[in-house]
């Protein structure tokens, strides 16, 4: 049973922290809770403004939110870890290699789809990799809410 997921992309102040949010939203009457952090974390940094309001238009409220690097501790308390591309899941090995059987893509029940990164890519990359974010945790959601 999965008590903590944790989300990761690069900065996580894009793609994560909207991951995080939808899933956390959508598992909100189990005991799962849900975080998330960054291979390269801006750390400090709220959420990036064009995936926050994005979330805005689709009806969530984006709380505050401060992102914060992943580190080996993190890892470590996370019973699954989605990520949103294959590289990073090397990249999370890379910080802990006994995670290998905990780490998978965001995209995985969609035939190991990748997210890519919108930052600094305009609305339309944003608004893109919400509807992929969007589509990804609805299948995980359905997963773990069994």
């Amino acid at each position: 049973m999965f008590r903590k997921i944790l989300v990761v992309c690069v900065g996580n102040i894009c793609r994560s922290p909207t991951a995080e949010l939808l899933l956390r939203n959508a598992l909100a009457s189990s005991a799962i809770t849900v975080t998330s952090a960054g291979l390269s974390a801006r750390v400090g940094e709220s959420m990036e403004a064009s995936a926050r309001q994005i979330l805005e238009d689709h009806g969530h409220c984006a709380e505050a939110f401060t992102a914060r690097q992943l580190t080996p501790d993190i890892v470590n308390e996370a019973d699954l870890i989605l990520v949103m591309e294959k590289e990073h899941v090397k990249q999370v090995l890379k910080i802990a290699s006994h995670a290998r059987g905990k780490v998978f893509l965001l995209g995985k029940w969609q035939s190991e789809r990748e997210i890519q990164d919108p930052y600094r890519r305009g609305k339309a990359a944003f608004i893109h990799a919400h509807a992929l974010i969007e589509d990804a945790v609805s299948s995980w959601a359905q997963r773990l809410a069994r």
